[in-house]
């Protein structure tokens, strides 16, 4: 088995396209290999800022060799009347290089079966991997020097072996050889041997290649260096993968800065460290203090300069975050509410001030509805917009609602309306916390809401590749939320009252046709197409999300009987019981039901119209069916009548020719299947 590498060396390359090309690189070796029919064990990719490397374990010398079937001219054209070949068909068999007595015919058509021989990796490697390499995709490639091909950034050097053999390839302007170059600061000139020897040597000239590795240095190195100071490193996926990929050999240096940036809130300086400048912030006794850690990719004992020069960057950005901060605090922050009305919302949605006032009317209903109290509700969705319009967020835009919070507490705001404003962004992402409060859950739920209904209602809804305002995001927000915390929310009645509220376009005229316009462009919203996209697209988000704990099939089957949005909770519970259904008879007497209804019959059961005893035993059984949300009791009530419905089949003729009789019985059915409607649609399952 054979071992190969190819190592790509560049300038330094966008950290956020390293990434992208660690995963094209893996599927097109991969592909290539597969489709060449060679074998081997793995590849591996390895990245830094300087270089992308590929390491193939485990490969065959060569791929294997492939048996054809080649389809030839038709039979009558390929031989004439006495059996011979004619031109047509000796140059069939010349051009595929087969004796004329190894074609053979089938369907009228003439075949050959050839072997093409498998070609040597060594071979195949000089072919494909200049282009495999090309096919890489990012933003922002462009032409470097006098080169027609495009590329995130030029190449300097190319290394491709076979076990300890050269494999000549040429990328662009650039002709492989076995030399690499280490660190900038270390070694430039680097014989590689061996691809075994590849990570190793590297690592001597002060490149970790590979970036899992260099990521737990990150950390190991970033706790050894908090631990000095007995504190804990601050540090967000997001930011590990940037610092990851833009050093090679990663060291920390401890900066401090004036303690007096402290005075301006903790998420602000925590931001311009970790998302502005990629350093690692420091807690101690849960508290941020005036030192951080910025991972350089230097070599060398004196760090005077590097730290000094961090320290002038963070303190220029601070004090930005201070003068903001200082001018922003001058007024409470709900006079920043009325200079909401300057900041458009979406076009033809109005501006944030006006979807301030749905808020406020939404998150009160809600509220009505679940019972709690509604003055901080109402506070918070007065005042969760109002921070947009500072200068602090202005500057920070990701630091919407916590700085909203802040102001808030300066302000002399409820702890809970505090906590409200930060909270009804939540959840940020797939896997971010929810709301701990009801005034978060509330606002952010109808704020959320709101969005995506503006969303539809302009037309605007999302697809493949586009994601208005994050709807998608919003209906996993809402979803999440009322699971997680329990609320008993009807989406369907908030999608109705959401779209109502918002504004609609009258056109020209004069007033009475402008209120017609108005009277017609809600009618439709909430009778028609907006009212059912909205709904199916929170639905569909809502199995999606569920489709890790749950087979879809029950999932869709308990959401087509009725409206899971109007009681998420129920729609749960209901999934939670036919998840454990194990009872063929019982789908087999719903899905008969189904068939033989092909609609509903909804009139009184006439007991006097009943010929067998096996209907008025069904009536009997269907009567001690109690309508009660326990589903586990529910489901076994519909297992013990089983008997009774098998009964019925067995011994009536739905279908009778006495129209009164026939129709008592579709309607005995109907209310069978309206006890089996209740818990799921068992055409479904």
């Amino acid at each position: 088995m054979s071992k190969y590498l190819l190592e790509i060396g560049t300038e330094e390359l966008p950290y956020r396209f390293i990434p992208q090309a660690i995963e094209q690189l893996k599927n097109g070796f991969e592909t290539f290999l597969d489709n060449n029919k060679t074998g081997y064990d793995k590849v591996d990719v390895y990245a830094t800022p300087r270089r992308l490397a590929v390491i193939i374990s485990g490969l065959t010398d060569k791929s294997s060799d492939e048996e054809k079937i080649i389809k030839g001219p038709i039979a009558k054209v390929a031989y004439d009347e006495q059996g011979n070949l004619t031109k047509a068909g000796e140059g069939f068999a010349r051009k595929n290089g087969i004796n004329p007595e190894d074609l053979y015919v089938e369907n009228d058509y003439v075949y050959a079966k050839i072997v093409v021989k498998g070609k040597s990796i060594k071979e195949l490697l000089q072919e494909n991997v200049p282009s495999i390499f090309m096919k890489l995709q990012g933003a922002h490639f462009m032409r470097w020097g006098y080169n027609d091909a495009k590329f995130s950034r030029p190449i300097k050097w190319i290394v491709s072996i076979l076990d300890r053999e050269e494999v000549k390839i040429k990328i662009i302007d650039k002709e492989s050889s076995n030399v690499s170059r280490g660190h900038r600061f270390a070694q430039q000139s680097v014989v590689i041997g061996h691809p075994d020897d590849y990570v190793e040597i590297m690592r001597n000239c002060c490149v970790i290649v590979d970036q899992n590795e260099r990521r737990q240095v990150i950390i190991d190195k970033a706790k050894a260096e908090a631990d000095k100071l007995g504190a804990v490193p601050y540090y967000t996926d997001d930011l590990l993968e940037e610092v990851t990929f833009i050093t090679e050999y990663p060291v920390p240096a401890v900066c401090e800065f004036d303690p007096k940036y402290l005075d301006i809130p903790e998420e602000v300086t925590v931001t311009v460290m970790a998302v502005h400048q990629r350093y690692f912030a420091l807690h101690k006794d849960g508290k941020l203090i005036n030192k951080f850690i910025t991972m350089t990719n230097y070599l060398g004992d004196d760090f005077t300069n590097i730290k000094a020069g961090n320290v002038r960057v963070i303190k220029a950005r601070l004090d930005d975050a201070v003068f903001f901060f200082t001018e922003d605090t001058k007024k409470p922050l709900e006079d920043y509410v009325t200079d909401l009305k300057g900041v458009t919302f979406q076009k033809g949605m109005g501006s944030v001030y006006d979807k301030t006032l749905r808020l406020i009317t939404l998150a009160k209903d809600v509220a009505k509805n679940l019972g709690v109290n509604d003055r901080t509700i109402e506070r918070t969705a007065l005042l969760c917009k109002a921070d947009l319009t500072t200068q602090l967020v202005f500057e920070f835009t990701e630091l919407q609602g916590y700085i909203g919070a802040d102001y808030a507490r300066i302000s002399g705001e409820n702890e809970k309306v505090c906590q409200g404003i930060k909270e009804h962004y939540f959840p940020l992402n797939a896997e971010s916390e929810v709301a701990s409060g009801i005034e978060g859950q509330v606002v952010g739920i109808v704020d959320k809401m709101d969005t995506i209904c503006a969303v539809f209602a302009e037309g605007k809804k999302p697809t493949g590749s586009s994601d208005p305002l994050g709807v998608r995001r919003a209906a996993l927000g809402i979803i999440k939320t009322i699971i997680s915390s329990g609320l008993k929310i009807d989406l369907n009645d908030l999608i109705i009252k959401t779209l109502l509220l918002l504004p609609i376009k009258t056109g020209d005229g004069n007033v009475i046709e402008k209120v017609k316009n108005f009277a017609g462009s809600s009618a439709d919203r909430i009778s028609g197409k907006v009212l059912n996209e909205v709904t199916e697209f929170i639905v569909q988000r809502m199995i999606i999300f569920l489709a890790d704990r749950y087979s879809k099939e029950i999932l869709e089957a308990c959401a087509s009987n009725k409206n899971p949005l109007e009681d998420i909770a129920d729609y749960l519970k209901r999934v939670e019981v036919v998840s454990k259904l194990d009872n063929p008879q019982l789908n087999e007497n719903a899905n008969r039901v189904l068939r033989i209804l092909k609609e509903d019959n909804n009139k009184a059961v006439d007991k006097a119209l009943f010929k067998l005893p096996a209907e008025n035993m069904l009536l009997e059984q269907i009567n001690t069916v109690e309508d009660t949300d326990d589903y586990n009791k529910y489901l076994n009530s519909l297992i013990e009548i089983n008997p009774s419905v098998q009964k019925f089949f067995d011994d009536v003729l739905v279908m009778d020719n006495d129209e009164k009789v026939k129709e008592n019985r579709l309607a005995l059915l109907t209310l069978l299947k309206k006890k089996y409607q209740k818990l799921t649609d068992f055409s479904k399952l």
